[in-house]
């Protein structure tokens, strides 16, 4: 998962891991909005993680509406979607990962 301030362009966290749920957004948001306060909307894909209630929910509670790019439209999350190949590019494709 990625976070990117659609205004600065600046990249506010990576979470790394072999699935994420919609408990850990939430987990990684609180710490966000603690730092930098709520944003009026979210804008994310339609992944199971994102359109949870529970995260739903909790966004209501910050007063954060969601935003959804329609399904095969990544041009609608433009932004992300540079940063995530970037990232691939300039980083995970460089480097040999190990468990």
């Amino acid at each position: 998962m990625t976070v990117e301030d659609e205004f600065t362009r600046e990249g506010l966290a990576i979470k790394v891991d072999k699935s994420i749920r919609a408990k850990d957004v939430i987990c990684n948001l609180v710490i966000l909005f603690s730092e930098r306060g709520a944003p009026i909307y979210f804008r994310s894909d339609n992944g199971p993680e994102f359109v949870a209630t529970a995260l739903k929910k909790w966004l209501a509670t910050q007063e954060t509406d969601t935003i959804y790019i329609e399904p095969g439209k990544p041009w609608q999350n433009g932004f992300i979607e540079s940063f995530n190949s970037r990232l691939r590019d300039e980083f995970l494709n460089m480097e040999i990962f190990t468990r």
